[in-house]
């Protein structure tokens, strides 16, 4: 079996390089034609024949090809559809801001959280993706449309720490000054609520954002739209949250998409109120973008508006997310595994 460059850090190409005997200056050759989107091993000039010819041979560069893309006519939204080599598919999303350009990309192919408004759990997990398979996305969207992509969100399809060793890979590669160079904070991952792993994440990559989808003010209504919350219940999630806030000293974003007549209520904004007065954390509204296979619907506006004036009046920082991309399903919880 070949050797995927592409899922290294330049360390361990180094490394690699010294055991096939070649300098490791070469490596750093390589490295960088990676970085500049340069897969073939013929296209970098600067390399020998017969290193080039020795490459060829035992080693590869892990793609991904873009099989569909879907443009928003309201707001440029771009919605990508990337083939994996083993068959499957995920969905990727680019997105133009007033402080630069983001793409949310996916961590799994499938998911086996099982959030009931979620798109991204119908059918389930099909498997984890490497390191490299999630950094491709963002080069395939870079060289796509022809503009660097400075922030990143872990959002899409699959729970980012259900793959974590390969979360760390990615993170750790995407931040390289050698890699995409891009800083910490800039970079966002999201978890529905793996208790465990957010106190390894506070320890591993403590600059890096993070983000939990919350989407409930109690355990009973959790429990329903939330399977994981039968194993890490608010309590134990919110102790973690706040264990994360101590170690980092950074503000967690919590993920609140507002499902009508379930968890929108003025009761239900008091309670979620009561629960993080004080912490310091965000909460992003989300008008629930509805999924043809569920028949959960979004609240309305003036719901939504009067949710984050009962949360304001209480102290706690609260946005309304944007609804981008939602006329091609690429808004939050769209996301899905794929043709």
């Amino acid at each position: 079996m070949k050797t995927n460059l592409k899922n290294m850090t330049l360390k361990e190409m180094e490394t690699y390089f010294d055991t096939i005997g070649e300098k490791k200056f070469r490596a750093r050759q390589v490295y960088s034609w990676l970085y500049k989107g340069i897969y073939s091993f013929e296209d970098m000039t600067d390399l020998s024949k017969p290193l080039r010819e020795k490459l060829e041979e035992f080693a590869m560069i892990e793609t991904l090809s873009i099989e569909d893309l879907q443009i928003s006519p309201k707001d440029g939204t771009r919605k990508y559809l990337f083939g994996l080599s083993d068959g499957f598919a995920v969905e990727s999303v680019f997105l133009k801001y007033r402080y630069g350009n983001s793409v949310c990309l996916s961590s799994q192919a499938g998911c086996r959280m099982g959030c009931l408004f979620c798109a991204s759990a119908i059918g389930g997990l099909q498997r984890s993706l490497t390191a490299s398979e999630m950094v491709d996305q963002i080069m395939a969207i870079e060289k796509d449309v022809n503009e660097r992509v400075s922030h990143l969100v872990v959002m899409g399809t699959g729970e980012p720490f259900d793959n974590y060793e390969n979360l760390l890979r990615f993170l750790e590669l995407v931040r390289s000054k050698e890699g995409l160079n891009i800083g910490a904070r800039n970079i966002t991952v999201s978890t529905c609520g793996l208790v465990p792993k957010i106190y390894e994440f506070a320890r591993d990559v403590p600059q890096v954002n993070l983000a939990i989808s919350l989407h409930a003010s109690n355990d009973h209504i959790r429990n329903t739209l939330m399977p994981i919350n039968k194993k890490y219940p608010m309590e134990e999630l919110l102790d973690a949250a706040k264990a994360h806030i101590a170690k980092t000293n950074r503000r967690i974003t919590f993920e609140y998409a507002l499902v009508r007549g379930v968890n929108d209520s003025d009761k239900h904004a008091k309670e979620l109120a009561g629960k993080l007065r004080g912490m310091l954390c965000h909460v992003n509204l989300i008008p629930l973008n509805e999924v043809s296979e569920s028949d959960y619907k979004g609240s309305g506006r003036d719901k939504v508006e009067e949710f984050k004036k009962i949360l304001e009046a209480a102290g706690v920082q609260t946005t309304i997310r944007r609804g981008l991309g939602d006329d091609i399903d690429a808004a939050c919880g769209q996301l899905r595994l794929g043709k």
